[in-house]
């Protein structure tokens, strides 16, 4: 259950983090959403909008925005040092992300395309990282069963000396199978700012609402885009769903240490959330999580062949030098 319930509060978490906090309000202080695409308007966009529907509404809340309208640069004049940062993660973070989504999608006349690349240009840097945790990962599993029976054997002592010798005994454990307990966070620490650095990037970039990807609109929400009747929109929540399926399963087989069952509970919980969610995500966040999870799937399957082919190689030298050990042993008896 407490494996659940943390992940229940992570997602819910993400949820608020990346919807909440920038929204322009309107007299009736809800977020104002922009009925042709059903996308929420933020009031720190970086760049001007080109559509005029969408200049006006900007326009009609220009003292919501974090910087007026008439200071803002057209978005294919947009650069890092635009406009005074209202912060270091913006300026370090948000900023040249966008600026490099921004560059990408005029110079290939797609922003969705652009998109994509990025994100995945994105999980190639952090691969090493990504490799690092997934072997942890692996070892920590191998672990897990020497593990659950230090938990049965110091299940009802509460002493400080039994608490001092446990850990003693954890660490032996973590030594044995090489388990690094803070390297499971380093990813994690590296990850998370960039992801949602990369969220707020999109949101704020007005030019790339305004865009297509194979006939859909970049700023279209799948709930209006299936209320108008365009039922293509169901095809990219099936996506969402699928690609955050086969990522989180590995993921969560893995880190899992109390059985399947609760490891199941926990993807079910995370597949529903994220895919009621995903219904009210712009276009260019959903094909973000695709091509992103896409390559999960794929960074998992050639990790796991390489990680294969490794313990294959060791076995190998193990078995070469036992072998190399008992012809010495034989000669020496001869």
């Amino acid at each position: 259950m407490k494996k659940i319930k943390s992940a229940v509060l992570i997602l819910l978490m993400v949820v608020l983090l990346t919807a909440c906090g920038s929204a322009i309000k309107n007299k009736d202080k809800k977020a104002e959403i922009y009925k042709p695409t059903g996308q929420t308007l933020q009031n720190n966009i970086l760049c001007k909008p080109t559509k005029k529907d969408l200049i006006e509404l900007y326009n009609k809340y220009d003292k919501q925005l974090k910087v007026s309208m008439k200071k803002l640069p057209a978005c294919k004049n947009f650069k890092i040092n635009s406009n005074k940062s209202k912060s270091l993660w913006e300026f370090i973070f948000v900023k040249p992300l966008a600026y490099i989504i921004l560059k990408l999608g005029y110079a290939i006349k797609n922003f969705g395309l652009s998109v994509m690349i990025v994100g995945i240009l994105i999980r190639i840097i952090l691969l090493p990282f990504s490799k690092k945790s997934q072997l942890q990962s692996q070892n920590l599993q191998k672990a897990t069963p020497e593990i659950q029976q230090l938990e049965i054997k110091y299940k009802d002592k509460t002493d400080s000396e039994s608490l001092m010798q446990k850990s003693q005994e954890t660490m032996m454990i973590y030594k044995k199978y090489g388990v690094n307990p803070l390297s499971g966070c380093l990813l994690a620490f590296i990850q998370l700012p960039l992801f949602f650095a990369f969220l707020q990037a999109i949101n704020r970039v007005p030019a790339i609402f305004e865009g297509k990807f194979l006939g859909l609109s970049l700023g279209m929400t799948p709930t209006t885009g299936i209320s108008k009747g365009n039922y293509v929109y169901l095809v990219l929540v099936a996506l969402v769903l699928l690609t955050t399926y086969y990522s989180f399963k590995k993921t969560l087989s893995q880190t899992a240490t109390a059985g399947q069952g609760q490891s199941k509970s926990m993807l079910i919980i995370m597949l529903i959330m994220i895919f009621a969610a995903s219904f009210s995500l712009p276009t260019a966040l959903a094909l973000y999580w695709i091509s992103t999870n896409a390559f999960i799937v794929v960074q998992n399957y050639i990790i796991d062949k390489s990680v294969q082919k490794d313990e294959l190689k060791n076995k190998k030298k193990t078995q070469k030098k036992i072998s190399i050990k008992e012809k010495v042993e034989k000669r020496r008896g001869n």
